[in-house]
């Protein structure tokens, strides 16, 4: 079965940084799209970031220049190294992974078919 774990998140204060984990099992990782999506307290579902089979990886406007996507795909693993953090960075972060092996919309979190449980995020001083 399809399983996807994230670890990482905490408490930290603004300008910090933190490096989120996903751990995939169930599947053949390397073949598919990952991305991150984050939901803040009191909000619906944001997307973050994703990255594909190829390794291209595409960011949300809010993060471009300081956060960055990433897979070791021997490892089963994505990241998300989130740096320069704000508080409205606040949220559950969650990884996913794309339903197809063709073209790949990434902002459309509806094509998503696996989600993990997520972790939490906190920017605050």
């Amino acid at each position: 079965e399809v399983q996807l774990v994230e670890s990482g998140g905490g408490l930290v204060q603004p300008g910090g940084s933190l490096r989120l984990s996903c751990a995939a099992s169930g599947f053949t990782f390397s073949n598919y799209a990952m991305s991150w999506v984050r939901q803040a307290p009191g909000k619906g579902l944001e997307w973050v970031s994703g990255i594909n089979s190829g390794e291209i990886s595409t960011y949300a406007d809010s993060v471009k220049g300081r956060f960055t996507i990433s897979r070791h795909n021997a490892k089963n693993t994505l990241y998300l190294q989130m740096n320069s953090l704000k508080p409205e960075d606040t949220a559950v972060y969650h990884c996913a992974k794309y339903g197809g092996l063709s073209t790949w919309y990434p902002t459309n979190v509806y094509e998503y078919d696996y989600w993990g449980q997520g972790t939490q995020v906190t920017v605050s001083s």
